[in-house]
């Protein structure tokens, strides 16, 4: 066995296919007619967003978040199962029906 490869082409043939330093470009079938030539990672085909809801970020202090939190849990506690942060500010938004009622400097 030890003769097969101490044979020249027998490693020639290992080096040139096994051990090249560069991979070979794999080609990948386009699947739309909008996909461009590929690095070999399939591209993912993009749903409609939708535009009933954005995604915003606030800033809230961090005693703040943990009252909301604490709420939160209270009323899960309490059987609102799909209570979440974001439902209890639009909740709390709701609650204000008169403007002026609102303090200043909030």
């Amino acid at each position: 066995m030890r003769e097969l490869f101490d044979d020249g082409e027998v490693r020639e043939v290992l080096r040139e296919t096994f051990y090249r330093a560069e991979t070979p470009s794999r080609t990948v079938a386009k699947t739309t007619p909008e996909a461009e030539p590929s690095s070999g990672k399939r591209k993912r085909v993009q749903k409609p967003k939708p535009d009933h809801y954005e995604i915003i970020c606030i800033s809230m202090y961090k005693e703040d978040l943990a009252r909301l939190d604490e709420k939160v849990a209270a009323l899960k506690a309490r059987g609102h199962r799909r209570m979440t942060r974001s439902a209890l500010i639009r909740w709390a938004l709701d609650q204000i029906e008169n403007l002026e009622t609102v303090p200043r400097g909030i």
